[in-house]
């Protein structure tokens, strides 16, 4: 529970995106006013700078997580579970389990689905996307509305609910609450990485900042390739534009 601290800052969908998650992490310790970070899942998977991520997130203390799909799929495959993922999508889950340093599975297992949080009075609603009774992820809604998401959520006391999946920007407001999703640190069209810095004032004022961090993408990108990646052409061409055809 943060008692003073008004401004935070929101991250999603690192994806094993350190290159992104560096430049990101960089710009919000030079704002000497955000206090604490709060990071919605799907910290693995897609990308495969797996541990350099988790040692970045993992070393600091201002930051707050919950569990995204790809984290609980690549889980379930070291616990010899069905990790929910077929075929490509499948063997990249189980790549990245091969390649995770094992030191990092009690604090992954650690995050919850969601978390609620009491900032300067304002009660926030965390999770990586929208869950079901059982816990289970909704399918994503690719046409959201400020109408859609307040059926969703009513019956949530939550002022401010915020979650990731979904790698496209959401800012809704509502007469009920304020809806956010920052976009996807690690996987973009173009070589930004993208976050949110929220003022939390003391009456009803919420000042929302979307930021994106330019960031040089091509080492990055290009060890796709000389890693064998499993399902590469597809991650490259689906959640990076084929941006790397520009340095081959």
């Amino acid at each position: 529970m943060i008692e003073i601290g008004t401004n935070i800052a929101i991250i999603a969908d690192i994806h094993g995106n350190s290159t992104a998650l560096k430049v990101v992490l960089d710009s919000i310790d030079k704002d000497k006013q955000i206090e604490h970070i709060y990071c919605l899942g799907d910290l693995i998977g897609i990308g495969h700078e797996t541990n350099e991520v988790l040692d970045l997130l993992f070393s600091r203390n201002d930051i707050t997580f919950v569990k995204g799909n790809h984290d609980e799929a690549i889980l379930n495959i070291i616990d010899g579970k069905e990790p929910g993922s077929v075929g490509e999508e499948r063997d990249h889950h189980k790549w990245i389990a091969s390649e995770l340093d094992k030191k990092f599975i009690p604090k992954l297992l650690n995050m919850p689905d969601m978390r609620f949080e009491k900032i300067n009075g304002k009660n926030f609603l965390f999770v990586h996307y929208h869950l079901d009774v059982q816990n289970k992820f909704l399918p994503i809604d690719h046409h959201p509305t400020t109408e859609n998401l307040d059926a969703t959520y009513e019956n949530s006391k939550a002022d401010v609910i915020s979650f990731g999946h979904h790698h496209i920007v959401h800012h809704f407001r509502s007469n009920r609450r304020l809806y956010l999703n920052p976009s996807s640190l690690g996987c973009n069209h173009k070589p930004v990485a993208p976050y949110v810095k929220l003022h939390v004032g003391s009456n009803e004022q919420m000042d929302v900042s979307f930021i994106e961090v330019p960031y040089d993408n091509k080492d990055f990108l290009l060890s796709y390739e000389k890693l064998d990646v499993p399902a590469r052409d597809t991650i490259l061409k689906v959640f990076h534009g084929e941006q790397h055809l520009r340095f081959v």
